[in-house]
C-alpha cells in the first residue's frame, strides 16, 4: 500500500491476480482428480513439459518479488510501529520523495538476515516449511476478516445483525482451515504462531512500559510555564552563564530534564536559551518559511524561547542548520550558535519494585530500549558540544 498505493493493488488484484489464482487452482485441483499421482508437483505438472524450465525461472522471480514484498511490509510495520508508541525509535531511511511509504530501516533488514538464516539451516527444505507457511497464511487470512469486521462495526456503524451473518460464513471457513493446520503444529505450524506471539509480547510490553517511563518523566519535568515563573521570579536561584544553550524538548508542555537538572542541581543558566522540539510532517520537504515557529513563552526580556521545527519525512534534522534561520528580532538577541552547547535529556531505565509489570516484562522492556536510534546522530548535533544529562527512573 505504502509504496504503490490503493489504487494499483485493487486493479491488479481484482484484474489479474483474482482471475489468475483461481485458473491455477481450479487447474490443479483437475490434474490430481484425473490422476493422484500428479499431486507431488501439480503446479509445475500443469504446465507442458517443453514450458517447465521457463515455468521455474518465472516462479524463482516471483519468489523474489515475494521476498521483496516481505521485507518492504516488515519496514512500513516497524516504522508504523514506532510511530504509535509500540517499537523504540528506530533509524529510518526514506528513499522516495513522492511515496511516505518507501523506507529503508536498517534494523529491521539485519533482523530478517538473521532469522531467515536461521530458518534455513533449522528446516533445511522448504518441504520442512509448508506447515509453518500454511499456518502463517492462515491465521493472517482470520486475524484480517476479524480486522475488517471490527472497522465495519466501528468506522462504518454496519448493523449488528448483517455483521454477525457475514462474518459467521467467513470465519467458519477460516476456522476450518486453521483447525486444520492446527493438526500439524508439532511439526513446524507452531514456528509462526512463536513469532506472531514474541512479536505480540514485545510490543505490547514496550507499549506499557513507555506509558509508565512518560507519566514519570512528566512528573519529574513538570510544565515549563511554572518552570519559567520560577526563573523569572528568583525561586529557583542561578547564575547567568554567557552563551546559547539549546534543550532538545518534547512539546512545549513541559520543561527538559536536562535544563530542569541544570537549575536545580549546577544553579546556572545560560544567557540565552532555547527549547527545541522537532516534528516531522508528512510531506517530503517543508518550506523554509512555514519551518519555524518562535513562542517566547510570556516574556520578552529574560533571553528563553521556544521554537518548534518541523521537517518532511525527507529531510535529517539538522538542528544547528534550523537555528541559523532564526531572525534576531523573534530570538531575543542574536545566538552565539558558533559556540552553543547542546543538552540531550537521557533517561536511565531501572527495574523497580512497583508492581507495574512483571519482572520478566521489565526486563524486556529495559533490553528494548537499547535498540533505539542516536539522538545526537539523528539531529546532527555536534558531538563536542552536545552534552548528555541523565535521569533515573525506575519501572
Amino acid at each position: 500500500m505504502g509504496h504503490f498505493g490503493r489504487r494499483a493493488i485493487t486493479r491488479g488484484w481484482l484484474f489479474l491476480v483474482l482471475p489468475a489464482c483461481v485458473l491455477s487452482y481450479l487447474g490443479q485441483g483437475a490434474l490430481i482428480l484425473d490422476d493422484p499421482d500428479n499431486i507431488s508437483s501439480p503446479f509445475f505438472l500443469l504446465v507442458p513439459e517443453w514450458g517447465r524450465w521457463p515455468m521455474v525461472l518465472l516462479a524463482t522471480a516471483a519468489t523474489v518479488i515475494a521476498s521483496q514484498a516481505v521485507i518492504t511490509g516488515a519496514y512500513s510495520v516497524a516504522s508504523q510501529a514506532a510511530q504509535l508508541g509500540y517499537l523504540p525509535r528506530l533509524r529510518i531511511a526514506h528513499t522516495s520523495e513522492s511515496t511516505i511509504g518507501q523506507i529503508y530501516v536498517p534494523w529491521i533488514n539485519w533482523l530478517l538476515m538473521v532469522s531467515v538464516l536461521t530458518l534455513v539451516f533449522a528446516f533445511q527444505s522448504s518441504a520442512a516449511l509448508a506447515y509453518a507457511f500454511g499456518m502463517a497464511v492462515t491465521g493472517t487470512i482470520t486475524i484480517t476478516t476479524l480486522l475488517f469486521f471490527y472497522v465495519a462495526r466501528g468506522k462504518w456503524g454496519t448493523p449488528r445483525w448483517l455483521l454477525a451473518i457475514g462474518a459467521g460464513a467467513l470465519l467458519l471457513v477460516d476456522l476450518l482451515f486453521v483447525a486444520a493446520n492446527m493438526t500439524k503444529l508439532v511439526h513446524g505450524a507452531w514456528l509462526p504462531l512463536l513469532i506472531g506471539l514474541t512479536a505480540f509480547t514485545v510490543m505490547t510490553t514496550w507499549q506499557r512500559g513507555r506509558e509508565l517511563v512518560t507519566a514519570e518523566r512528566s512528573r519529574q519535568e513538570g510544565t515549563l510555564p511554572e518552570f519559567i515563573d520560577d526563573l523569572r521570579t528568583g525561586q529557583e536561584p542561578t547564575l547567568r552563564a554567557p552563551g546559547t544553550a539549546v534543550f532538545l524538548s518534547r512539546d512545549k508542555e513541559t520543561a527538559p530534564l536536562a535544563m530542569r537538572a541544570n537549575v536545580e542541581h549546577n544553579h546556572v543558566r545560560h544567557e540565552q536559551v532555547v527549547i527545541l522540539s522537532i516534528g516531522t510532517e508528512p510531506v517530503p520537504r517543508v518550506p523554509a518559511d512555514q519551518r519555524i515557529v518562535v513562542d517566547d513563552l510570556g516574556y520578552a526580556d529574560d533571553g528563553i524561547i521556544h521554537v518548534t521545527a518541523r521537517f518532511g519525512y525527507m529531510e535529517t534534522p539538522d538542528v544547528p542548520g534550523t537555528l541559523a534561520m532564526l531572525d534576531p528580532a523573534e530570538t531575543e538577541g542574536p545566538l552565539q550558535l558558533d559556540q552553543a552547547s547542546y543538552f540531550l535529556s537521557k533517561i536511565e531505565l531501572r527495574r523497580g519494585k512497583a508492581p507495574t509489570m512483571a519482572p520478566w516484562r521489565k526486563r524486556l522492556f529495559i533490553a528494548t530500549s537499547y535498540i533505539t536510534a542516536d539522538a545526537a546522530e539523528y539531529f546532527s548535533l555536534p558531538r563536542d558540544r552536545t552534552v548528555i544529562m541523565g535521569s533515573q527512573i525506575e519501572v
